[in-house]
């Protein structure tokens, strides 16, 4: 099993499964307010599943001086990240379900 490292700036937390990092983004890590529309969301995964499902590529690279390397990057971790997690239990446990 390969680890999963958070990510987050300042952050070194790794963890045996892509479902405990992103519950630990969520519950550890201060929410990201959107530069597009000003939405506020849990930090890592969720942030760019926000941006990349709420707005076009080019409103992400105006809004955060981004290039494309930038996108490529954050498109292959939300990728990867919905490969292979459970995102439902994600949910479940956020929600107090498990």
């Amino acid at each position: 099993m390969v680890p999963w490292a958070c990510g987050i700036e300042g952050c070194d937390a790794v963890f045996d499964g892509v479902e405990s990092l992103i519950l630990h983004q969520t519950r550890d890590h201060q929410r990201h307010e959107c530069k597009v529309c000003g939405t506020i969301v849990p930090d890592g995964y969720f942030a760019i599943r926000h941006t990349f499902d709420e707005h076009t590529r080019a409103e992400y690279v105006r809004a955060y001086d981004a290039d494309s390397g930038a996108v490529r990057r954050r498109e292959a971790v939300k990728r990867e990240i919905e490969t292979e997690a459970d995102l439902q239990s994600v949910v479940d446990r956020l929600d107090g379900s498990v």
